[in-house]
Parts: C-alpha cells; structure tokens; sequence
C-alpha cells in the first residue's frame, strides 16, 4: 500500500475536487488510510485557500456582544473569500477546560461536561442567530482536539522546548494566567483586605508554587522578533504590532505549561505524566491545529491561517502561540488581527455593573442585519467602541432603512415601475462622453459614475484587511449619490409620452437599479439576508452576485450588453429594512410586570 493509492475526483459547483487514500507514513505498525484532498476548478488550476478562526471562547459565561463582534469580523471575512472563489474554512467554539471552569461548575452542582455542553450550546445558537456561517465549531473538549493536543505536546518534548522544574509565581484564576512582579499592582478587595490585582485584567491574583513543566520561551525571544520585523504587516492595525515588539524588548522567562493534576483535574493530561495537566492557554490555542487537520492533514490549511482575536489575548496570539508554533517547527500564522472591545456608556462590560450586552435580545430587537450592520459600521479596530441602543437606532434608521430601502423602494414601486422590469439602458441620454450626444446626464451623475466604478476595488482593499467599516462607509456614501442622482432627475416627474423622457426615464432607473445591484453583491459579507433581499428584488440570480459580477457595472455605458435588461423583476416582499422606533422596540421588548 504504501506505494500504491487510490485517486477519486468530485465535481461540485463548478470545482474539482482530488483526492487521493495514502497510507499515513507516522503509523508504521499499525497503517492509518487517510485521504489528501485537493481543490482546482474545472480547468486544473489550484484554488486559493484561506482559514480565519476566532477564538475559542471560555465557558465561564454567556456569550455578549463582544463574543458576537468577534464571530461577525471573521465570518464577514470568510463570506468576502468566497465571493472572490476561494476555497475558505472559518473556525470558531469554545475553550472548555481550566479551573475557572472546574470551580463554576462544582458551584451549580454539575458535571464540568455537562456544564460546559449547555454553555457551549448557548454559543451554537447565538451564533446560528446572527448569521455566523463557520464550517467547523471545535469544542476543547472533543477527542480529535485532545489527541492533537497530546502530539503537539510531544513533538514540543521531543525537540527540546518542555522540561520539568519548579515555578512559582503571581497566578490569576479567571485569566488561568501566570503572572510576574511588574503584571501585578496592590490593591484592597470591597472589605478593604490588602490584596494583589494583575495590572491588565484587575483579577485578583495569588501566590502560587508549584512542581511542573515549563516551556523554553526564553530561547525563542530572538527568533520572534526576528519574524515580526521581517513581517511588518503581520500584525494588524500597526498600533498592535508595535506593542509586542516593545513587549520583546524584554527577557521573557520561560513559560509554565502544566498544572499539578491535584489542583486541576478538568483538563487534558500530560502524556506520560498522570500527576499533570496541560495548562488551559496551550490546550486552547492548539485548536487552531485541530480543525486544520493536525497532525495528519494540516498542511493546506496551516499555511493560510488568519487568526481574529481581542486585544486581551495579544499576548496570547502574538508571543506564546509563535513561540509554540517555532518549536514545534510549524508555519507561523499569516496574519493576526486584532480589535478592540466594546463598551457601554464609556464603560467596560461586567455583571456587577449590569450592562452586558445580550446579542440575542439585541438581534431580536434591531434584527440580524442591524446587529451585524452596526457592529461592522461601527466598530474601528484601533480603538474601544461604545454601544448604545440609540446608536444602533440612528445608523439603522438612517443607513438601511432610509437611504438603501428608500432607493430600492423607488426603482421598484409599482408607481414608477409599472412593468417590474429591469429598464433599459439609453446612451444617447448618458453618452460615456458628455460631449458625443446632447445627453441629460450632468457632470454630478458621472461622479457617481466614477465612484460606483471605484467601489469594487476600494471595497476589496478593505475587505482584505478586515477593515469592513470602511468598507460600509464607502458603499454608504456611493448610496446617498445614487439617492442625489435620482432625486435630482426626478423621473416621476418626466412626461414619458415623449421619447425623449420615456430614454431618459428607463435610463435613470436602469443606473440606480445598477447601483443597487452593486450594493447589494458588495453587502454580501456583512449583511448577507439584507443583500440577498436587494438581488433577489432586482432579479439578480443566484449565480450572478460574486465579486466578479460587481466589476460588469452599467455594461450598456462601456458599450456591452446588459444580461439584466428588460428582466422581470423578483417578488415584492415588503421593506428592505424596517425603521425602527426607539420607544416601540423598548415597550415590545419590555418583560411583563416592568
């Protein structure tokens, strides 16, 4: 067998897919089959790959707003891929071991599987809800995660990088993190008690000794800052990529990578060792491996890996993870971006405050799209974002409800559109050069020509580096010209029993239909049921709204013919976007008795 294989090739939408059943050469004694897949188009040619993960999220609460912000960034990414072809694969699920988790459970008096199952199903469907379209959910407490937890570990011995000794130290429960002198600060706990807090999360902390294993992250210090420089734009925005190269400035001591199984017994074990348990953070960030195959089949994906991630975890993602990836001798990701959190009221999110933000009343309040809109419109990775039910209202209101539903509106409404066709194009009326034809169209239209022309690629160079508000801001601004532009000529106006008005007219629906129907392509990643509303109202089909339709704009202009013209339009089925009423969503969603 082992140098002989079986070929099979799946033909699916349009792509190939080739596999071939190799024998696994790491399973000498006892041969493992397994199946090396590849993805080409029809012609042969390879396509590109790309994997984005979240997170995996720690259990020890529900998920709120930031969680959801996190789960949109990334599926908005994934959605972006595959409308530009490429084979894409988008992760997220949660972290379900530590002893954070081991002591929430024993407090409700279940088992901490069964505690973790219900807080992970939670996650499921909130992210179900909002639209998140991830192609794995990894919990760390799946056996395929556990088993390459255990070979991540010993290839990590086996090179040299863990060794057994003593540590002690500054630990914070909650962040199930180790901490030094400098990350710790005195404090008074709410009895006026002398305490010890971590200066980045404000958890109480305490001294913590212990026999254990320790990782070699003090010989990795030169070869990551080695990496980062070499890859400037590795970590993005830039402001984030300049703290952890100031962080490398220092020594970093080596790194306690296990916990004595008395005090922890809810995790993954060391192999070889029933005494020790893995720490939690190189259990948790080794699942970015599992779902790409590891150890067996993780190739093709490890060397296309995004990783989303909350500024809190930097450290995590852009020091430890490279370090365990270099000694493990494995690719290290190809980008790392990072956001910042939200707020509310300027304020930082917790239970004792009260102001968590459920994202599963919030869609159901503001719908999925207005969550998802506002979240990506709004949130600016740099800096920490506030949210505000009113906000919310106003941006939705002005941007979805007014501006695109009220375009859309206008070149559908059977009072302006009584045949529910795509109109056609007239170019005597908008001549490409204003000076061939005695044209209608004045110098403002070709401006909103031009920009809707620019869009695609400005929308992809943002799309690209996961900056989707600027995105949103382009594409918003290119609506409320194609609003000036029709308001301007005000077809309703026009005397369509000349000819000349009945070109003009069919000419100015036709442009803002064309205008709509690149919006709504360009929406896709971040508002996918809104943009589908959009196309499916136009009679965009199905296999007409990839990246590559938004480049065919106003083809009739550039002298092509137009597919769309004279199409019957699709089903009315109501607003685009519904407004919303700041003091009706708050009677609706008010609990009785309140």
């Amino acid at each position: 067998l082992s140098s002989q294989s079986l070929q099979l090739e799946l033909l699916l939408s349009g792509y190939a897919l080739r596999g071939e059943l190799q024998v696994c050469p790491a399973r000498r004694f006892c041969p493992k089959l397994i199946w090396r897949w590849t993805c080409t188009d029809r012609s042969g040619t390879p396509v590109p790959a790309y994997y984005v993960t979240t997170p995996v999220f720690y259990v020890n609460s529900l998920p709120h707003i930031g969680h959801v912000y996190s789960a949109v960034v990334a599926d908005c990414s994934h959605r972006y891929k595959i409308l530009q072809g490429v084979n894409s694969r988008f992760a997220t699920g949660t972290d379900e071991h530590g002893l954070k988790i081991q002591q929430a459970a024993a407090t409700t008096g279940k088992d901490p599987l069964t505690f973790c199952t219900e807080v992970s199903n939670r996650f499921r469907h909130v992210f179900r809800r909002c639209g998140i379209s991830y192609t794995d959910y990894v919990r760390t407490t799946e056996d395929r995660h556990r088993q390459a937890v255990e070979q991540f570990w010993t290839v990590l011995v086996n090179n040299g990088f863990i060794y057994r000794g003593s540590y002690e130290g500054w630990y914070s429960v909650p962040d199930e993190s180790f901490l030094t002198e400098t990350q710790v600060v005195d404090s008074t706990d709410s009895l006026g008690r002398a305490i010890k807090t971590s200066t980045e999360s404000g958890h109480k902390v305490e001294w913590m000794k212990e026999d254990n294993y320790l990782f070699r992250l003090s010989d990795l210090r030169h070869k990551l800052q080695h990496w980062l420089r070499s890859n400037p734009r590795v970590i993005q925005p830039e402001k984030f990529y300049y703290i952890v190269l100031q962080w490398l400035e220092s020594d970093l001591p080596d790194l306690s990578v296990s916990r004595q199984k008395s005090r922890l017994q809810w995790g993954i074990g060391v192999p070889g060792d029933p005494e020790q348990t893995v720490y939690v953070w190189l259990d948790a960030l080794v699942n970015y491996l599992t779902v790409a195959g590891y150890p067996e089949q993780h190739s093709r994906w490890w060397s296309v890996v995004h990783h989303v991630v909350g500024k809190d975890i930097l450290k995590f993602h852009a020091i430890y993870w490279p370090a365990f990836l270099l000694a493990a001798e494995l690719p290290l990701p190809q980008a790392i971006h990072v956001h910042s959190h939200w707020t509310v009221q300027g304020k930082k999110m917790s239970k004792s405050l009260g102001n968590v933000v459920d994202p599963l009343e919030t869609s159901l309040k503001f719908t999925v799209d207005g969550l998802r809109y506002f979240l990506l419109r709004q949130g600016v990775p740099d800096t920490d974002c506030d949210y505000d039910d009113d906000k919310v209202v106003k941006l939705c209101n002005s941007e979805l409800a007014d501006a695109l539903g009220g375009l859309l509106n206008r070149c559908t409404a059977p009072s302006l559109n009584p045949e529910q066709v795509y109109p056609q194009f007239c170019n005597t009326s908008f001549p490409k050069e204003p000076e061939e034809f005695n044209g209608r169209a004045v110098l403002e239209d070709y401006k909103m020509v031009e920009a809707v022309l620019r869009l695609p690629a400005l929308a992809k160079e943002n799309f690209e580096k996961l900056h989707a508000y600027k995105a949103l801001e382009a594409i918003s601004g290119c609506v409320r010209m194609t609003n000036g532009f029709i308001q301007r000529h005000a077809p309703w106006k026009l005397n369509c029993r000349k000819t000349e008005d009945k070109l003009w007219y069919d000419t100015v629906l036709h442009v803002s239909m064309e205008c709509l129907r690149i919006y709504g392509i360009l929406l896709q990643p971040a508002v996918p049921s809104l943009a589908d509303k959009i196309l499916s109202r136009l009679g965009v089909g199905p296999g007409e709204r990839s990246w590559d339709h938004a480049l065919d704009f106003l083809s009739r202009y550039e002298g092509r013919d137009c597919p769309y013209e004279r199409r019957a339009l699709g089903p009315n089925t109501g607003l685009l976007f519904s407004r919303l009423e700041r003091k009706n969503v708050q009677e609706k969603h008010q609990k009785p008795g309140k």
